[in-house]
């Protein structure tokens, strides 16, 4: 039996936004640049020809849609087509892109649509696009909102928003191109993203994990921010690996909190901060990892300023540990032992907050738990231990 024909992958490079907001940061500059947002360089090369280098090794073909001469001259010598004009708003761009690739003798049957603002989009995302398409007639990669949302009026709170199941679009986003040229067609309003127009009729749209790297330049700090991350990708990096254990007692009218949540329980467990045992030997791993001692070398129990804290803060220094030298989390491992409470049902809650405390995303981490087979001091229901394994990613020049 023959096997099913390989799908044809298209990308639209969008470039015919004039980028105001970085414009504004631009001409307050000393070199009182003029020049759209996607043609300015980055390390040598223009922001829009990185984003074109970072698709064309998924795709067939490439179309960019923009009308500045510059958008030529930015891509030359890569295998794309021609640039066709874009519109007024990035709706009508799309549109634009669409019909040009419909007229094509052998049009594609997917498409993914690019901002070509955005120079760093990560191998792992376009594949794990390109993967879910093959279930959903829309994925976008995104990432979750961690940042505390307010509404403001004139400057002033006037409520706090929930940030749960947010989640922040980022580009490519890809679609079943017939469906999403059909819809475009019919639907000529102003509209977010394509993402947006799939959910107007009921069609399922799926996310994939995005990336912090994938930024979209915006102001002029975004310039930085992307040189650095494209400093640190040339860098070798080299595989860290730490492990953690720690114990506490159970005490008497205490709250039991492990990982970062509150598990019913008739006792808690004693300790100078809130004796988190999950945390706590989570971030002795890290620091492990990192040559950085011990957690009571960076939060003594002797000061009396620990006292009762919640060990999210903790958690939340070892994570800006690893990236204040340059490096990443791969995976957190975490066993509890322990006869009773029951770890299970809570074990994905856990994950979630060590994730959000981490800033990674939860397919990283791991919580699980096991029973000493009523031996020892946890047989006993003395207290809990846990264990953590942790594998970080960091340059080979840290110290």
């Amino acid at each position: 039996m023959s096997s099913a024909p390989r799908k044809r992958i298209a990308a639209l490079l969008l470039a015919a936004g004039q980028g105001r907001r970085f414009a504004a940061g631009a001409a307050s500059s000393p070199q009182k640049e003029t020049i759209c947002k996607q043609f300015h360089c980055l390390k040598g090369e223009p922001i829009i020809r990185h984003a074109a280098m970072a698709l064309l090794p998924f795709v067939d073909i490439l179309q960019p849609v923009g009308s500045d001469p510059l958008l030529a001259h930015a891509l030359e010598g890569l295998d794309v087509l021609p640039p066709v004009p874009g519109g007024a708003e990035r709706h009508d761009s799309v549109r634009a892109g669409l019909e040009a690739l419909a007229k094509l003798p052998n049009p594609p049957d997917i498409v993914l649509v690019h901002d070509g603002a955005r120079p760093i989009v990560p191998e792992r995302v376009i594949l794990e696009t390109l993967e879910a398409l093959e279930t959903y007639p829309g994925v976008i990669p995104a990432v979750p909102v961690s940042d505390t949302l307010k509404k403001v009026s004139q400057n002033i709170i006037i409520d706090t928003v929930s940030r749960e199941n947010l989640w922040r679009a980022q580009t490519p986003q890809g679609f079943s191109f017939p469906l999403l040229h059909d819809l475009h067609q019919r639907h000529r309003d102003a509209h977010t993203d394509d993402a947006a127009l799939l959910e107007l009729e009921g069609h399922h749209v799926a996310i994939v994990q995005g990336s912090e790297d994938n930024i979209k330049l915006t102001v002029m700090e975004d310039l930085m921010r992307l040189e650095r991350i494209i400093d640190q990708a040339s860098k070798t990096f080299v595989p860290r690996v730490g492990l953690g254990y720690d114990v506490h007692a159970f005490a008497e009218d205490r709250k039991l909190i492990l990982c970062g949540i509150e598990v019913p329980h008739e006792k808690g467990l004693a300790g100078h901060s809130d004796a988190d045992v999950g945390i706590h030997t989570l971030c002795d791993a890290i620091y492990g990892a990192l040559a950085e001692g011990d957690i009571g070398r960076h939060f003594p129990p002797s000061e009396n300023k620990w006292k009762d804290m919640d060990s999210a803060r903790f958690l939340v220094h070892a994570g800006e540990l690893i990236r204040k030298k340059g490096g990443y989390l791969v995976n957190a491992d975490i066993t509890i032992i322990c006869e009773r409470p029951k770890i299970g049902p809570h074990a994905q809650a856990m994950r979630e907050r060590l994730a959000e405390l981490l800033n990674v995303s939860v397919s990283r981490i791991s919580v699980k738990a096991t029973t000493s087979e009523r031996l020892g001091f946890t047989g006993r229901e003395e207290g809990i231990a846990a264990t953590a394994a942790v594998s970080i990613m960091v340059p080979d020049d840290v110290d």
